[in-house]
């Protein structure tokens, strides 16, 4: 199911026009016509993001399919609770993307987050050593990230220099992507989402305040890092 699929699902689900979700998400009504055709695969700018939340589901969900356990309003009744393992963080490496994906998820018994218990919460498996030398507690690989959902609770948690974040950059129209965890630096000019890396051959993603983002690849934070878990073997 390609992404308009969830989109005219969701629509339908809640009872509204095509009028009506152009009217909420201040996009145009021609736009939201051609999305629903699919006739853009890969819409430019903030557009995902900007219809996942008017339909209040998270943009994993509207862009890949992606299902998380936890909705925005479910009550928290337990300590625990069971986080999917959505895949692989790696610096450098584009993977492309499967939309027909069908090998049985990974999934990991977790605290619930107490400083956000009702956004959603997902794993990564880190691969690399792009994130050695982060202090004061380096990631490695081996390592499970667990996060919640940025898209949950960028209402109330502005990006802020320090924190820990996965960011996804996608290219060739969307069809591959790269998610990776980098720590962020913040100028009055630019947002620097930086490896912390003993190999020097890790660059940092550097994104100039308006900048033309028309350049074939896109850049976003997904995912905010909270918790860095690792099994030991016996």
């Amino acid at each position: 199911m390609k992404w308009w699929n969830r989109l005219d699902q969701r629509i339908t689900e809640l009872g509204w026009s095509k009028a009506e979700l152009s009217r909420r998400s201040g996009i145009t009504y021609d736009s939201i016509n051609k999305y629903l055709r699919g006739d853009i695969d890969n819409p430019r700018g903030n557009i995902l993001e900007k219809l996942a939340h008017t339909i209040d589901r998270p943009i994993l969900w509207l862009r890949d399919g992606i299902e998380l356990e936890l909705p925005v309003d479910a009550v928290v009744q337990t300590a625990i609770t069971t986080v999917r393992v959505v895949g692989t963080v790696e610096a450098g490496t584009f993977r492309e993307v499967d939309e027909l994906d069908q090998s049985e998820p990974v999934e990991i018994a977790v605290p619930r987050d107490d400083k956000f218990p009702y956004a959603r919460q997902m794993a990564f498996n880190v691969s690399g050593d792009s994130m050695n030398d982060l202090r004061p507690r380096p990631i490695l690989s081996g390592d499970r990230a667990v996060c919640v959902a940025y898209s949950d609770v960028a209402h109330e948690v502005p990006l802020r220099d320090g924190m820990v974040v996965v960011v996804e950059r996608t290219r060739d129209g969307g069809h591959t992507r790269e998610w990776s965890i980098k720590q962020i630096e913040l100028y009055e000019d630019r947002t620097v989402f930086a490896p912390r890396s003993t190999n020097s051959n890790y660059k940092p993603i550097v994104i100039e305040r308006d900048h033309d983002t028309d350049s074939g690849m896109s850049v976003e934070v997904i995912a905010i890092v909270r918790r860095v878990v690792n099994d030991i073997e016996f």
